[in-house]
């Protein structure tokens, strides 16, 4: 499995995260087809929990309260991350993208099967962000701690190497 990462500095009105990285996990389910439940166990099996499956809005948003995993269970898309003019990443199925508070992101295109499910470290609520974070904001992000396992590998991943 390839793993990239993107870590992404306050861009414009956008607050990103300058002290974890996001992670693109390439093809970390295999199956043909992946499904929702599939991305559900993953999730699941490695402490995140699982509470949407859908698409991702086509605005630029920020979690302040949260991180973020994204699993692709369907359709292709191309996602921006960080902010207008910010980082463009292409996701399949298979694949899953952690972000983690503050960094923001949209859909710029997707095919009409594209379906997404989101999942978070046990505890933490989202909330939808869509204009500058005020200091509140940025002290709930700065305060948010690093999950205990990666939502991918568990708790040997990558994840809480690069975040720690």
């Amino acid at each position: 499995m390839q793993t990239e990462r993107f870590l992404l500095e306050k861009n414009a009105w956008m607050p990103n995260n300058p002290r974890f990285p996001a992670l693109l996990y390439k093809a970390a389910v295999v199956g043909d087809p992946v499904s929702p439940m599939d991305m559900e166990e993953l999730f699941a099996r490695n402490g995140w929990e699982p509470r949407w499956r859908d698409g991702v809005y086509g605005y630029h948003h920020y979690h302040t309260t949260a991180h973020e995993a994204l699993g692709f269970a369907g359709g292709h898309a191309r996602l921006m991350l960080g902010g207008p003019r910010g980082k463009e990443v292409e996701v399949a199925p298979g694949d899953v993208l952690v972000l983690p508070a503050g960094v923001g992101h949209c859909s710029v295109r997707t095919d009409k099967h594209f379906l997404a499910v989101g999942a978070y470290p046990p505890g933490q609520d989202w909330d939808l962000c869509k204009t500058m974070a005020d200091e509140a904001a940025l002290k709930r992000i700065r305060r948010l701690p690093a999950p205990r396992s990666d939502p991918v590998q568990g708790e040997q991943g990558i994840l809480l190497d690069l975040w720690r």
